[in-house]
């Protein structure tokens, strides 16, 4: 599946220390084949997925600035903490098995922390994504999911002028589902890579490129991606202009 990603993100000022609210709107190609009843199916589709708000604040290491004072500033220690909530409105069609939305809110708080070593940046999360019910799943049954599990760790390069470069590694785990009442053979544990490059267009907009592969996958989940996020800010003194 590709996807193109169109993000906007507000820094705030949150009780004297720095936070952030994203909102991600992707747009999504897909691909897909699978044995369905013993016959053989396909489907291409495209559409917009289910769009993602997030909420950010750091508790340490990351106070709240101005323009100038960030200019001057250099990172240490980071500890924070975010939560995301995906919103069921992406492309959904209750008589087909593989859909680009989901047809179910999903919740997901994490915890991470990062520490710079020069234009190095090391950083590690944890997280749990719960999942509601969807009740209309593939001819009106009902599907439910497990939390999943997470880890991450990143390890990003700070090439100077705004550009950086990140090599991530995800483990994740849990995720076994039912469909009225029975439940699959489909418990997740999957380890993934990725990489992403962050190159400044103005000093509001920026491009990042990124893809990512499955290392090891226990069942159903080992995929390849890649995609475009464009990325928006505003407000704290920026105003349109070159880089």
């Amino acid at each position: 599946m590709h996807s193109t990603v169109l993000a906007y993100a507000r820094a705030l000022d949150v009780w004297g220390r720095s936070g952030k609210f994203d909102v991600v709107l992707p747009y999504a190609w897909l691909s897909g084949s699978a044995d369905v009843a013993g016959q053989p199916r396909e489907r291409e589709v495209s559409g917009f997925a289910d769009p993602r708000l997030r909420f950010s604040v750091n508790f340490y290491g990351a106070p709240a600035l101005s323009l100038q004072e960030f200019a001057r500033y250099r990172q240490d220690w980071i500890i924070g903490a975010s939560v995301q909530v995906s919103v069921p409105l992406g492309q959904y069609d209750a008589a087909k098995l593989v859909n680009i939305g989901t047809h179910r809110w999903a919740f997901k708080p994490e915890l991470g922390v990062s520490k710079a070593v020069g234009p190095l940046r090391l950083e590690f999360s944890t997280g749990v994504t719960f999942y509601t019910e969807n009740h209309d799943f593939f001819g009106g049954k009902t599907r439910a999911q497990a939390p999943i599990y997470s880890v991450q760790g990143h390890v990003s390069y700070d090439v100077g002028a705004g550009i950086w470069v990140a090599v991530d590694g995800t483990y994740y785990t849990g995720g076994r589902t039912t469909v009225d009442g029975v439940q699959g053979n489909d418990l997740q544990q999957t380890s993934r890579l990725g990489v992403t490059i962050a190159l400044p267009v103005t000093r509001q907009t920026s491009v990042k490129l990124y893809g990512s592969t499955g290392v090891s996958t226990r069942t159903g989940s080992n995929f390849n991606a890649g995609g475009v996020l464009v990325q928006y800010r505003w407000g704290g003194g920026l105003s349109p202009g070159p880089s």
